[in-house]
C-alpha cells in the first residue's frame, strides 16, 4: 500500500490554540493513533506528526482579551494538547507547534518557492470573514449573514491591501491529480464533494495580512509589513515537521503521507494545501482521511450551550481505553456520531467490562486452576480466528475502526457461546480451554492498535494466568 521502504507518515490537522482540547480532536488523534501502530506492528517506520497552530486573528484576540502576549497564551493551550499524549496514551513522535523557529523558517522558504514560481502577487481587496474559521466566505455560503459554523459570531468586513496565491491557477491540476488518484480523498462522499467544488471554479485567496492591524503571524519574507495568513503558514506544517527545507534525508524518506482531518477541513487539506504543494514543486499528500463531527445527544457542542466534552474528565473517570473504545467503536468512522454519557456507560458495561474483562477473567482463572499449557487449537477455532483477523485487517486499512472493533468483538461472543455450549465451568475441558486460550491471546494482539493497554494486559495475564480486572463495572 505504501512505499517499499516501509515508511508510514501520518499526521493529524492541528488544533487551533484558543480552546481546551475537545473530544472532536480527541476522535481523530485517536484514529491517526491507531494507524501510527497498526503499521508500527507490522514492520513500518512511522513517523507520527501532530501539535498546535499558533497564529492569526483568534489567537490574538485570545491573548489581548486575557492581557497575555500572544506566545504566552500560546504556551498555556499548547501544553494543554501535549497533555493528550498521556491522557489517551498517543504514540505520536512529533509535536510541532507553528511558532516553531523550524517551522517558521519552512513558512518562509516555502513562501519564496511559491513566489518564485509567480504564484504569489499583490492587490487590494474587501471580503467577508469568519474569524471562527480563519477563512473567507462568499454570500452563498452565509446563512443569514452569518457562518454556518460559527452562528454567535459577528462576520468582519477587511478591506486592504494583501499578498495572494494564484489558487485559480491550479484547478486542472488538481483535476488531473484527483482522477489520477482514485482514493485520494476518503470517504468518496467527500472526495466527490471537493471534486465537484474544484469543477465550480477556484478563486485566488489571500495569504497575508498588514502587520500594523494583526500582527501575530509569520513574516513575510522581504515585506516587513506583512505577515502570513494563519492558513498558509498552518498547512507547512506538514513537511516543517521534517525539516523539508533543512534536512532533505527525512522530507524524501517519509513525503508524502497521510493526513487525517475533520470535514470542516476538506477544502483547506485537500485543495487548498494541494494546490500550494504543486506550485512548491513539491509532492502532493498520499491520501486523506477525513472523519465527521461528533454531536451531545444529537446537538452540536458549544460552549454555549454547555455540552462541551472534556476528553480528561473522561479519561479520569472511566480510563483511556474505555474513551479510546468509544469514540472508535460507536462513532462512525467517516461520518457524524453522537455521544451521551448513557451510551457511553452501556458500552463500558456491556462490551468492556461485561464483555472482554469477563472473558478474560473466567477464562484465565479456569486455565489456572487446572495449571493448562498451551497447545495447537482446533481446526474450527483456528479458522474462527484467520475468518475474524483477515476482517479486522481490511477494516482498518480502510478507516472503518468501528467495524474492526466490532470484528474483535465477534470473537468475545464467539467465546461466551462456545463457554456455554460446553458448560465450561462443569467440564472444565482442557481442549475447550485451551481453545479459549488461543482465541484471548489473539484478541489481545488485535487490540494492540485500538486499546494498547487492554492488549498489554492481556498479554501479561496470559503470561501469569493471573486476571486482572480489565474493566471494573460502573
Amino acid at each position: 500500500m505504501f512505499n517499499k521502504k516501509k515508511k508510514f507518515y501520518i499526521t493529524t490537522t492541528l488544533p487551533y490554540v484558543n480552546a481546551d482540547p475537545h473530544i472532536g480532536f480527541a476522535l481523530e488523534i485517536i484514529q491517526a493513533d491507531v494507524l501510527a501502530r497498526y503499521y508500527r506492528n507490522n514492520g513500518h517506520e512511522v513517523f507520527f506528526n501532530t501539535g498546535t497552530d499558533e497564529h492569526g486573528l483568534k489567537v490574538y484576540q485570545g491573548a489581548k482579551k486575557q492581557n497575555l502576549d500572544p506566545k504566552a497564551y500560546c504556551d498555556i493551550f499548547a501544553e494543554k494538547n501535549r497533555n493528550l499524549k498521556e491522557a489517551l496514551d498517543l504514540s505520536y513522535n512529533s509535536f510541532i507547534r507553528t511558532t516553531d523557529e523550524q517551522h517558521i523558517k519552512s513558512a518562509q522558504e516555502f513562501w519564496k518557492k511559491c513566489y518564485e514560481n509567480g504564484d504569489i502577487y499583490k492587490k487590494n481587496y474587501k471580503i467577508k470573514y469568519c474569524v471562527g474559521c480563519e477563512l473567507e466566505k462568499t454570500d452563498s455560503e452565509l446563512v443569514n449573514g452569518k457562518c454556518p459554523i460559527h452562528p454567535n459570531r459577528e462576520i468582519e468586513v477587511i478591506e486592504e491591501e494583501n499578498y495572494f496565491f494564484r489558487y485559480s491557477k491550479y484547478q486542472q491540476a488538481l483535476l488531473d491529480f484527483y482522477e489520477k488518484n482514485k482514493n485520494f480523498v476518503i470517504p468518496d462522499s467527500r472526495f466527490n464533494e471537493i471534486k465537484e467544488f474544484t469543477k465550480r471554479g477556484l478563486e485566488d485567496f489571500s495569504i497575508s495580512r498588514l502587520a500594523e492591524k494583526m500582527p501575530w503571524g509569520v513574516p513575510v519574507p522581504n515585506d516587513e509589513k506583512h505577515v502570513m495568513y494563519v492558513w498558509f503558514d498552518a498547512l507547512v506544517n506538514y513537511i516543517s515537521c521534517l525539516d523539508w527545507s533543512g534536512n532533505k534525508k527525512e522530507f524524501k524518506e517519509f513525503w508524502p503521507g497521510m493526513q487525517v482531518a475533520g470535514k470542516d477541513n476538506l477544502r483547506q487539506q485537500s485543495s487548498m494545501w494541494q494546490a500550494m504543494l504543486l506550485s512548491a514543486g513539491l509532492p502532493n499528500s498520499k491520501q486523506i482521511f477525513i472523519h465527521g463531527f461528533i454531536t451531545a445527544n444529537g446537538q452540536k457542542m458549544s460552549k454555549s450551550l454547555g455540552n462541551v466534552v472534556d476528553p480528561f474528565e473522561l479519561v479520569k473517570k472511566y480510563g483511556t481505553d474505555a474513551v479510546r473504545y468509544y469514540l472508535l467503536r460507536e462513532i462512525p468512522s467517516a461520518e457524524d456520531g453522537d455521544f451521551a454519557i448513557e451510551k457511553f456507560e452501556q458500552r463500558y458495561n456491556a462490551d468492556l467490562a461485561g464483555g472482554i474483562g469477563n472473558l478474560v477473567a473466567r477464562v484465565l482463572g479456569i486455565a489456572k486452576e487446572l495449571n493448562i499449557k498451551e497447545s495447537r487449537p482446533t481446526k474450527i477455532v483456528k479458522e474462527k480466528v484467520e475468518e475474524v483477523s483477515k476482517k479486522y485487517i481490511l477494516n482498518i486499512e480502510n478507516f472503518k475502526f468501528n467495524e474492526a472493533l466490532s470484528s474483535v468483538w465477534e470473537l468475545v461472543s464467539f467465546s461466551d457461546k462456545y463457554i456455554n455450549e460446553e458448560k465450561l465451568w462443569q467440564t472444565k475441558n482442557p481442549e475447550v480451554i485451551n481453545d479459549l486460550f488461543f482465541i484471548i491471546k489473539e484478541i489481545g494482539a488485535l487490540l494492540s492498535p485500538c486499546l494498547p493497554k487492554t492488549s498489554e494486559k492481556i498479554k501479561k495475564a496470559i503470561t501469569e494466568k493471573k486476571a486482572e480486572t480489565l474493566f471494573p463495572r460502573v
